[in-house]
């Protein structure tokens, strides 16, 4: 089983390395220095019930690794590519308990 979660690891950590993929960030939590990341940017639709309409609308995600933010938090910042995004909701990690996915809202 170790064997397995550092196949897994590396190939995390090749997958944010990878320009491709992958953007460099800072993560910024309050009263803390910040800290260079890589994120991975996500748009997921969702779809909303209201009254008798569904809408749709894009959530702005982006996954991190757990080895660069350990404890992620609502109200967190990330900026990308100059732009600013606030962390609402709680993190979530992935099954490996790798990656967490960020959801973001524009600062």
């Amino acid at each position: 089983m170790c064997a397995m979660i550092n196949a897994f690891d590396d190939a995390m950590n090749r997958i944010f390395a990878d320009p491709n993929l992958a953007r460099e960030a800072v993560y910024q939590r309050s009263g803390v220095d910040p800290v260079i990341v890589r994120v991975i940017a996500r748009q997921a639709d969702q779809v909303l019930d209201f009254g008798d309409t569904r809408v749709h609308t894009g959530n702005s995600m982006f996954d991190v690794l757990v080895s660069d933010v350990l404890e992620p938090r609502p109200d967190d910042t990330l900026i990308v590519d100059g732009e600013s995004y606030i962390i609402q909701g709680d993190p979530v990690r992935d099954p490996e308990r790798l990656v967490w996915t960020l959801d973001v809202r524009p600062a």
